[in-house]
């Protein structure tokens, strides 16, 4: 198995030792951003569940690259400088490369082109993502508390939800 395989299937078991080992490769922003897009094609493709249509699977699959790039800002500025921890030390690349792949079960979302599927799917993905960026979160900050990973997230998570309905409704008003 390769090791961005690896990494990806540890991402989605929701892993320690996987995220430090992609927090600690400088190599491996590439991968993280690799599993963001793919994460972003399977939620594009998986709307089509939601009734979307092909001529609107760019703009889904764009607002779901924005919602994460969303996500991952708050994280930083929350994580960072909110609620830092003792040990916390930022290095933005490691939290990137973290949460890039905290993002991995969100592949799954391309099983949302089943109709009957689809809410559950993007249900169930949406909190393993969340779990995903819990454990990144705490390994790339040095948190000691996973508490506050899940405070970092919780609140990073809330407010990029209500970014990706406002893009939604602004974008799509035919599916809302």
């Amino acid at each position: 198995m390769t090791t961005f395989a690896r990494r990806m299937l540890g991402a989605t078991a929701l892993n320690v030792a996987t995220f430090e080992e992609i927090e600690a490769d400088r190599t491996g922003t590439g991968q993280a951003m690799t599993v963001v897009i793919l994460s972003a094609l399977g939620a594009g493709i998986g709307a089509r569940g939601f009734g979307a249509q092909l001529s609107q699977l760019p703009a889904i699959t764009v607002i779901a690259l924005m919602a994460w790039a969303a996500w991952a800002l708050l994280t930083y500025e929350i994580g960072a400088k909110l609620l830092p921890g003792t040990n916390t030390r930022v290095d933005v690349y490691e939290l990137l490369r973290t949460i890039g792949f905290a993002s991995a079960p969100g592949m799954l979302r391309v099983i949302g082109v089943v109709p009957a599927l689809t809410r559950p799917i993007f249900f169930v993905t949406a909190v393993w993502m969340l779990l995903a960026m819990i454990v990144a979160v705490r390994q790339a900050l040095d948190y000691t508390s996973t508490g506050r990973a899940v405070a970092v997230c919780a609140i990073g998570w809330a407010l990029t939800l209500a970014i990706i309905l406002m893009l939604g409704l602004f974008v799509m008003p035919e599916l809302s």
